[in-house]
């Protein structure tokens, strides 16, 4: 009967023993923090790892996550600075700083942040028009972080950012936008077509006058070509002549020269008269055209006459 009693006394402080340890010890988690109470008033804050609390005395009465959180905040109105009413929702990201004031300074801080959030949202919208609202997302957003981390300072939670994800104005406010960006769009056509006919006409007018202006330049070039030809030609048939005048000189001078010329002169006189009556009908004979040897004469006095004028520079 005493072995019986020893036995079973035995057991009842093994489980007592095991309870309390069970109460005891307590393991927390990674990105965790535990609010300790001891007898209803706080005493510390549970690290992550293996600890010890007095069992009876002690509770856990808080557990909170540090990791970052993302909360979905509901549609709601909102009226711009131009009288618009625009829905709005969107997410926040938040997370837990301070374990101890997020226990004590609100009841629920993820609820209050969010319910911050909505009127931050409202107040910033009420600041912008409607057009500037789709335009300044970032500065919406700026705005409400700032608005909330200012109000929530005393509840250990911190917004990390907030981002807009709809803004849905009226109906009728959609129609007129949409009627507005076809307007732009047909302009913006319009610009570019006429500015694109405008291209295509200073192009012409552009291809045009450089093609006056080279036909010009070309037509210029064949002349001054042209002059150029004529002129070398004309020297060069003068350079001729003189060589040839400077030969019959040359021919002259020497013996029988002047009676090879004169009867040179004679037979061209003949042919000339030759060639005038095969091509015409009608022919000038001149009056002393029997007299042969005096023309030959007067040829020969002029060609003497140039002969002297040119060997006058020689006898200087």
């Amino acid at each position: 009967m005493d072995l019986l009693d020893y036995n079973s006394g035995g057991a009842f402080l093994l489980i007592v023993a095991g309870a309390f340890c069970w109460l005891a010890i307590k393991i927390v988690p990674q990105q965790q923090a535990w609010i300790v109470e001891r007898l209803g008033k706080y005493n510390k804050t549970l690290q992550p790892g293996l600890t010890f609390i007095v069992p009876f005395i002690d509770r856990v009465a808080y557990k909170h996550t540090l990791k970052e959180k993302a909360i979905d905040v509901m549609q709601q109105s909102a009226i711009t600075k131009d009288n618009v009413t625009l829905a709005l929702d969107g997410i926040i990201y938040v997370r837990i700083i301070n374990p101890v004031d997020a226990s004590y300074g609100v009841e629920n801080p993820y609820y209050a942040v969010t319910q911050l959030a909505q009127t931050s949202m409202r107040s910033a919208i009420g600041k912008l028009v409607m057009d500037k609202s789709f335009e300044e997302r970032d500065y919406l957003n700026t705005q409400i972080v700032s608005a909330i981390n200012e109000a929530a300072s005393t509840w250990g939670i911190q917004c990390m950012r907030y981002e807009i994800r709809d803004i849905t104005p009226p109906a009728t406010i959609l129609k007129a936008m949409e009627a507005q960006v076809s307007s732009e769009r047909q302009k913006r056509a319009e610009i570019l077509e006429s500015e694109g006919k405008m291209q295509s006409m200073i192009n012409i007018a552009e291809g045009h006058k450089k093609g006056v202006v080279l036909n010009s330049e070309a037509e210029m070039a064949d002349k001054i070509n042209k002059a150029k030809g004529e002129a070398e030609a004309i020297q060069l048939v003068a350079q001729a002549t003189a060589v040839g005048i400077r030969k019959i000189a040359e021919a002259m001078i020497e013996t029988g020269g002047k009676d090879a010329v004169s009867m040179k002169i004679a037979q061209q006189y003949i042919e000339a008269f030759q060639n005038i009556a095969k091509n015409s009908n009608t022919v000038i004979i001149p009056s002393e055209i029997g007299n042969i040897s005096s023309m030959v004469t007067q040829a020969m006095t002029i060609f003497e006459h140039v002969k002297t004028k040119e060997l006058k520079p020689d006898l200087k």
